[in-house]
C-alpha cells in the first residue's frame, strides 16, 4: 500500500492523560527556537503508528504553534520514497522503530547531522549516532519470555542459553525478516563474534517449535497456549498483554515470565524507536524542535505510560508495568553499530536457514 496521511481522533483517555501529565509540569520546547516558525509546520515521515504519537503532535502543536503532518508507511517504504523525492521531497523528519533502518538512511544519504545540545543532553550517547544523524526517542529491551508454569528461569541467563538442546521444539521466534531479530544477531556478532552468532543463529532455528510466523505478541500468545515454552519479544509487547483492557490478553500475560538476559555480562540487547532531521529538510528548525521536545521529560512520560516503552531520557520514570520487573543492566552497545553489521546479520540467517 502506498504511504498515507494519517488523521486520527485523540481518545478521551489519552488526551486525559496529556492534561494530567501537562498539569504535573510540561516542558515547553524553548519559544527563542532559532529559526523556529510558530506559523509553520513540519512534516513527518513515521513507521511509528501508535495513537500516542498523535497525541504527542498534538501537544507539540499547542505549545509552539507549528503544525505537525504526518505521513505513515513502513520504514523501507519511506526511504524508498524519500530517494525517489530527492531535494524537492517535503519530508523534515524520519521516524522508524529500530536504529538498523535510521543507519540505512543515513548512508544513503537521507539525513543531516543536528547539533544540538538538548538532544545530546537528553539522549544518552550510545542510544544515537555519533555523528549527530540520529537519536533514539524510546528504549526496549529484546528478553527472554517463558512458560512460568514449564519453565525454571534460572536457566535462561543468556540469547545464548537458547541454543541449548534443552529447548528443542520448545523455541518460540518470529521471522528473520524482522529488523528486531536482525538487530539482536548485529548485537551478537558485536559481542561474540562472527562464529559464534551463526552457530546460535543455526541451533535457534534447530530448537524452533514451528516456523517463524506472527509477530511478538503471536509469539507470547503461543507460549501461552503450550505451543513453546521460550519465546525472544520485545518488552513493551509483554507489558501491553499484562495492562490490557481484555481479560483474556491479561490472562496471557499473567502466564509468562520476563528474563533480562546478559545480566551478569554485557547487559540486555536494546534498541531504540528514534529520529533524524531529513537531508533536504525545508522546514529545519521546527523539524529540530520537534525532536527536542519528543526528547523532554514530559513526552517522554507520555511515550512511557501510553506504550510502555522504556524512556531514553535519564530520570524519567518508566510505567508501572516496566518498574515491576524491577532494574536491568543494558548493552551499552553504540547502536550505529546494529546498522553497520545488518548486512551480516542478514547473511548468516540465510544461511542458517533462519526463515
Amino acid at each position: 500500500m502506498p504511504p498515507n496521511v494519517t488523521r486520527k481522533i485523540a481518545r478521551p483517555g489519552y488526551a486525559a492523560a496529556l492534561l494530567l501529565l501537562a498539569a504535573c509540569g510540561a516542558e515547553a520546547p524553548r519559544p527563542e527556537a532559532e529559526g523556529a516558525d510558530p506559523g509553520g509546520v513540519v512534516n513527518v515521515y513515521s513507521h511509528r503508528h501508535y495513537e500516542s504519537d498523535q497525541q504527542l503532535f498534538q501537544r507539540f502543536t499547542e505549545l509552539t504553534g507549528i503544525e505537525v503532518k504526518v505521513v505513515s508507511a513502513s520504514a523501507d517504504e519511506l526511504i524508498t520514497r524519500l530517494e525517489a523525492e530527492g531535494a524537492a521531497s517535503p519530508a523534515d523528519v524520519l521516524i522508524t522503530v529500530d536504529a538498523g533502518r535510521l543507519h540505512r538512511a543515513k548512508e544513503r544519504g537521507l539525513l543531516q547531522p543536528i547539533d544540538s545540545e538538548v538532544l545530546r543532553a537528553n539522549v544518552p550517547a550510545h542510544l544515537r549516532d555519533p555523528e549527530g544523524y540520529w537519536f533514539g526517542l524510546t528504549k526496549r529491551a529484546r528478553v527472554i519470555v517463558y512458560a512460568k508454569d514449564r519453565v525454571r528461569p534460572e536457566e535462561l541467563k543468556s540469547y545464548l542459553d537458547l541454543a541449548d538442546e534443552r529447548w528443542k521444539g520448545r523455541l518460540l521466534v518470529r521471522s528473520s525478516e524482522n529488523v528486531y531479530n536482525q538487530s539482536l544477531l548485529a548485537s551478537i556478532i558485536a559481542n561474540e563474534g562472527e562464529a559464534k552468532a551463526r552457530e546460535w543463529a543455526a541451533a535457534m532455528v534447530r530448537n524452533m517449535a514451528r516456523p517463524p510466523s506472527g509477530s511478538d505478541t503471536d509469539q507470547a500468545k503461543a507460549v501461552a497456549a503450550g505451543i513453546g515454552d521460550v519465546a525472544v519479544v520485545n518488552t513493551y509487547y509483554v507489558a501491553r498483554l499484562i495492562a490490557s483492557s481484555d481479560p483474556e490478553e491479561r490472562r496471557v500475560g499473567e502466564q509468562l515470565g520476563v528474563v533480562f538476559p546478559e545480566q551478569d555480562g554485557r547487559g540486555a540487547h536494546v534498541n531504540v524507536s528514534g529520529a533524524g532531521v531529513t537531508r533536504h529538510a525545508p522546514n529545519r528548525a521546527n523539524a529540530i524542535r520537534l525532536l527536542e521536545f519528543l526528547s523532554s521529560d514530559e513526552a517522554q512520560r507520555i511515550f512511557a505510560e501510553a506504550n510502555h516503552e522504556y524512556p531514553v531520557k535519564p530520570g524519567v520514570e518508566a510505567s508501572a508495568v516496566l518498574r515491576e520487573w524491577g532494574e536491568f543492566k543494558a548493552d551499552t552497545l553504540n547502536l550505529a553499530v546494529l546498522g553497520e553489521l545488518n548486512s551480516a546479520a542478514v547473511r548468516i540467517f540465510d544461511e542458517v536457514g533462519w526463515r
